[in-house]
């Protein structure tokens, strides 16, 4: 059965709509030949992240997620594992592990479909990692952390002080030494399971026939869902522990590549308070295009801050995760200038925009800069696979990424002006930056 159509083949009418198993698995096909060109794009998203990692094995998932990438072995077939078949066509695939999901991401010519899906499945009815290949990918997690950018060290202060107990998905390289194959196997037989999973094929396919193929090749990974057993897997998660009265929680200095301070705050839920949550988004975006910049700019001038930036989101990758967020400041600090000087430069940038709301033309320069952001993605076979995933499995009820434009648009002046206020009324972590010895600054 061949998934992938010719490439004069027209869009179905259905394509983007969410089939589902028997077992319970999602299988999105989505029809775009004016941008697949021959292309597609195959996105597996999995409920299994940092969050669930067991105690004391903290990068659980962050391994199984390399080892879902077999060179030899059950998983691997004929041709020398996944990557191999992928790379040896001229396509390219990789993964990432986030606090609530894991998704694995292939892009290859339309005609190396039905062989893709059938390593796809295939990898997951196989996984069996030895002893030696569970070692090397742990050394490999391990340089990944030594590797890490300041700006994950940054996020994962903030996280710690706004929600106490939480951990990023990449792991302890401590924790993860000794780890054993049946520890890994039963993380993934645990949590890699249909229900918990969606499989998202975009391009210059056939839905139906993807479907289909699916239906036929993902079926042995279990039996029959339960009868009523609909709703979104991911599991649900208490309230973060307030702080207590304080609004601000100091958190220990962290090297940084020049005296500095990280300001972070609480980011609302994405999904159950998604108009504060896509307010916050374009904030972030209204600081960083004109606000901010022009605070920097001052600095010569003998301003307090010598840059200053704002990412809302991971990395700022918004939207990208259910698991509680954060938006994030980082400030350098000018020669003399203290951690409470240059936190105040941003709580007052906050409060001008919390007592007078964005211009309607400013409010829209940045709207209008996040829409091209999303355009770019939803042209981006392997990104809108993955938006479509993640839409399908952590976003319940959400439009996904072709309603998001229309969201964003009715964002207005008043609800950014509102958003100030709660990142200014909310908890807050400080987080000194201190220059490490050498470093200029």
């Amino acid at each position: 059965m061949s998934p992938h159509a010719t490439a004069a083949a027209a869009p179905d009418a259905a394509a983007g709509r969410v089939s589902v198993l028997a077992n319970g698995l999602r299988v999105c096909a989505e029809a775009v030949p004016q941008y697949g060109r021959g292309l597609a794009a195959v996105a597996l998203t999995v409920a299994a992240g940092g969050d669930d990692d067991p105690a004391g094995r903290h990068g659980t998932a962050h391994l199984v997620e390399h080892l879902m990438f077999p060179r030899s072995g059950p998983g691997a077939g004929d041709g020398g594992g996944h990557a191999a078949l992928v790379e040896g066509a001229g396509g390219v695939c990789n993964a990432e592990t986030h606090r609530d999901h894991t998704v694995f991401h292939t892009t290859v010519p339309a005609g190396l479909l039905p062989a893709v899906l059938a390593a796809e499945a295939r990898r997951l009815l196989g996984f069996a990692p030895t002893r030696d290949v569970i070692r090397t990918e742990t050394a490999v997690i391990a340089e990944e952390i030594r590797g890490a950018g300041p700006g994950g060290r940054y996020w994962e202060a903030a996280l710690d002080g706004l929600y106490p107990g939480s951990r990023d998905s990449f792991g302890t390289a401590a924790e993860l030494d000794g780890i054993g194959a049946d520890e890994a196997e039963r993380f993934q037989r645990t949590h890699y399971t249909p229900r918990r999973m969606v499989l998202s094929v975009v391009g210059d396919i056939d839905p139906a026939r993807v479907t289909a193929a699916a239906h036929e090749l993902f079926a042995p990974l279990g039996p029959p869902a339960a009868h009523g057993s609909g709703g979104s897997p991911v599991r649900s998660r208490p309230p973060a522990p307030a702080p207590g009265p304080l609004l601000e929680i100091r958190t220990a200095p962290v090297p940084g590549p020049t005296p500095g301070v990280v300001i972070g705050h609480r980011l609302p839920a994405p999904v159950a308070e998604r108009p504060a949550y896509l307010a916050q988004v374009v904030l972030a975006q209204v600081l960083g295009r004109s606000r901010l910049p022009a605070v920097a700019r001052s600095a010569r001038d003998g301003h307090r801050l010598t840059f200053a930036t704002v990412t809302c989101g991971y990395h700022g990758q918004w939207l990208a995760s259910a698991a509680p967020d954060l938006t994030l400041a980082v400030l350098g600090r000018a020669p003399g200038t203290g951690v409470d000087a240059a936190a105040g430069v941003w709580r007052s940038v906050l409060r001008t925009l919390a007592d007078r709301p964005p211009s309607e033309a400013e409010h829209r320069r940045a709207v209008n800069s996040l829409l091209v952001a999303v355009h770019r993605q939803t042209d981006s076979l392997p990104a809108r696979a993955v938006a479509l995933g993640r839409a399908a499995l952590l976003l319940p009820g959400s439009a996904g990424p072709d309603g998001l434009p229309e969201e964003l648009r009715a964002t207005t002046p008043a609800q950014v002006a509102d958003a100030a206020r709660a990142l200014l009324d909310g908890p807050t972590t400080v987080t000194e930056l201190v220059a490490r010895e050498g470093a200029a600054g």
